[in-house]
């Protein structure tokens, strides 16, 4: 079954985050002191989860990530993995991950069934990385990376959210990594999720990336595959892996966009930065599977066609990414 909005995309992507705790605090994604931590109940359980997923995957949902906050901080996520990759019709399962818990969970994580991971990864400088995520560990992320493919992963997709004066220094450091990794490095364009003034100071268009990096080598396009996400995708002529910008804030790609997503708590949404959100614990609270699946088919039917962020300001009402599940 193909799964299609009233805009005529194709949805077959779910993001499900499982958790809204982080064991960093990235300026960009959550305050400095936390967030504040949700009551048992009221985040979904793993049961909950599953049932969304499979119901999901019934009516034509092909991929699912994992997300979180940090999805390996919750008790019992290994086994919660496993039951979700023996889903029949799922075609792809990935999870996202800062990488700090990577090194010990690699092996567990790969044979759980999870097929691809990505890392979010900021820079390659330890006292950046410091500064940006409050206290982070890069040895530990890169040691983590390292184990990841020893255990046999593919080369993880790394994540870098680009910020001027931040780290912008090292975009050719992640694009020489390429030349001798098989990592896709994607860029990501800072995007404004929580109120702040004067937050266009830190955006670096992908045009100005790619403009950046094109002055030290050349660059080819690259063909994407069925389940990839929003990138424009490129690579230096020879190098083992690639790079990708994704560019929410300069150029919208809402016009590909092929996902819906779930939160921890069970607010499902069809766009990120929409302010709308279908509250779904009223059919997991006792389950209905019929009506759950047709709540999912309208949430998809409703996808708005296009987010209102632009370098001009944003509509959205405040949120820290890790609720939402970035």
């Amino acid at each position: 079954m193909q799964l299609t909005d009233s805009h005529g995309r194709t949805i077959n992507y779910l993001r499900l985050s499982v958790t809204d705790r982080c064991n960093m605090r990235c300026f960009y994604c959550m305050p400095k002191e936390g967030i504040v931590k949700k009551g048992h109940n009221a985040v979904l359980s793993y049961e909950e989860l599953l049932l969304i997923a499979s119901i999901a995957v019934e009516i034509g949902i092909e991929k699912i990530r994992i997300t979180g906050g940090e999805p390996l901080v919750r008790n019992g996520i290994v086994s919660f993995l496993e039951q979700l990759a023996r889903i029949p019709g799922l075609r792809h399962l990935a999870l996202t991950t800062n990488g700090l818990l990577l090194e010990e969970m690699a092996a567990d994580l790969y044979h759980a069934g999870v097929q691809r991971l990505n890392v979010s990864l900021d820079s390659l400088n330890p006292n950046t990385f410091s500064e940006i995520t409050r206290g982070g560990n890069l040895k530990k992320v890169l040691a983590g990376l390292d184990a990841a493919e020893k255990t046999g992963f593919p080369p993880p997709k790394i994540n870098c959210v680009i910020m001027r004066g931040v780290n912008d220094s090292e975009i050719l450091d992640f694009a020489d990594m390429t030349l001798s990794h098989g990592n896709s490095i994607r860029f990501i364009e800072y995007m404004p999720a929580i109120k702040e003034d004067g937050w266009q100071r830190y955006c670096i268009s992908g045009e100005e990336i790619i403009e950046r990096i094109a002055g030290k080598y050349t660059l080819e396009q690259v063909d994407k595959g069925p389940f990839a996400g929003p990138s424009r995708d490129f690579r230096i002529p020879g190098a083992s892996g690639s790079i990708g910008i994704i560019t929410a804030v300069s150029g919208h790609f809402c016009s590909e966009c092929n996902r819906i997503r779930v939160t921890s708590t069970g607010q499902a949404k069809g766009c990120l930065f929409s302010d709308e959100r279908t509250d779904l614990v009223p059919w997991l609270r006792p389950p209905d599977r019929q009506a759950l699946a047709e709540v999912l088919k309208g949430i998809i039917s409703g996808k708005p066609e296009r987010h209102g962020i632009s370098q001009d300001g944003y509509v959205h009402r405040n949120f820290t990414m890790s609720q939402v599940g970035g």
